[in-house]
């Protein structure tokens, strides 16, 4: 847990060096929504929120120029529909900071969100007279197909990454010495379907071999075991071995795996070394550690069969998430269904 206090703390000061550059109204808000989310949550607010204003001192006629911390609640207040409108369409490409930045449905979706929940917050608290966005619809997101690797795919992938075939002799040197961790890591992943921030979150002492389960924190803070199989089991004794042989930076004693500064890796070096070996091994799909939890839950339904064994496995809060990104899935299921039962006798 110490881990996931660290990140907290790092999420709880991140939030409040934004607040700094925000209205004073916003104090309130997050105040408001303090007991019913949590500080990464927040985190996110905040970051949209700030692209928020910044579009307003850059778009709107009103608060063109003006500097963010000075918007106050009757600019708020004149705010329209029009206006958030405006804001979607802005989204889809703008710069901030010098960088290019593009959003398609997912984050328009969620950056709106943030907008509507201070606007619903202003206008419950009686600070604005109107809430405009209630007035905008919500972006459409149009699932896409779930973006797995194929069973061959996995196979390869594992043996890439234990051999280091296809690696130019620099990335040999390095791969030399983090084979057994980059292994390990691998195939807990595609073994146990859980998140890269889980995943860099376990220590060693949460690893139990007598019942094969590891204590992982899901998002929100939850404690649970998930259980892995022969697998996983033999990649982490084989990086384990190696790992009691390390000794770790100041902060990092107690972290499973390290990165080569001997501190506990991050999600980013996680995502780098996933990209990396997976390139190796296909050029026409992007994976991603969330890929490959998408691999682990879909070779999970297909084996089983049970949505509500997935979802909770994965760690979905609500089937219906799960539901609605296994559908394609679920109706490959009916189909067969509907040529299992005989309705007449065998002629043979």
């Amino acid at each position: 847990m110490e881990y996931y206090r660290e990140e907290e703390i790092r999420n709880i000061e991140r939030t409040r060096e934004i607040m700094e550059t925000l209205p004073h109204f916003c104090v309130g808000f997050f105040r408001y929504i303090r007991e019913t989310t949590s500080a990464r949550t927040r985190l996110g607010y905040a970051r949209d929120l700030k692209i928020f204003f910044s579009f307003l001192t850059e778009r709107n006629m009103d608060l063109k120029g003006k500097d963010i911390s000075e918007i106050s609640l009757e600019n708020m207040n004149m705010l329209t529909a029009d206006d958030l409108e405006e804001y979607l369409e802005y989204l889809s490409y703008y710069r901030l900071n010098e960088k290019e930045h593009f959003n398609g449905e997912k984050g328009k979706s969620r950056k709106l969100s943030a907008v509507r929940r201070l606007l619903s917050y202003l206008y419950k608290k009686g600070k604005i007279s109107q809430n405009p966005g209630e007035l905008v619809d919500t972006p459409k997101i149009h699932d896409k197909s779930i973006l797995t690797l194929e069973p061959d795919e996995v196979s390869r992938l594992i043996d890439i990454v234990k051999s280091g075939e296809g690696l130019s002799p620099k990335e040999k040197q390095y791969h030399n010495l983090m084979a057994a961790r980059d292994t390990a890591i691998i195939t807990l992943l595609l073994g146990t379907g859980i998140r890269v921030s889980e995943c860099v979150g376990i220590d060693i002492n949460h690893i139990d071999f007598g019942t094969n389960g590891i204590r992982i924190t899901r998002k929100g803070g939850n404690q649970v075991i998930i259980y892995f199989g022969s697998e996983v089991e033999e990649a982490l004794y084989a990086y384990l071995a190696e790992r009691e042989e390390i000794k770790p930076m100041e902060g990092s004693e107690d972290a499973l795996f390290l990165s080569i500064q001997k501190k506990r890796i991050g999600v980013r070096s996680v995502q780098k070394l996933v990209k990396k070996y997976s390139e190796m091994v296909t050029t026409i799909k992007k994976i991603t550690p969330h890929k490959l939890r998408s691999t682990y839950g879909t070779s999970l339904y297909r084996e089983t069969g049970d949505i509500y064994l997935v979802a909770d496995v994965l760690g979905h809060s609500d089937v219906n998430t799960t539901k609605r990104h296994y559908a394609k899935l679920s109706d490959e299921n009916r189909r067969h269904a509907a040529n299992v039962v005989k309705l007449g006798k065998d002629e043979n």
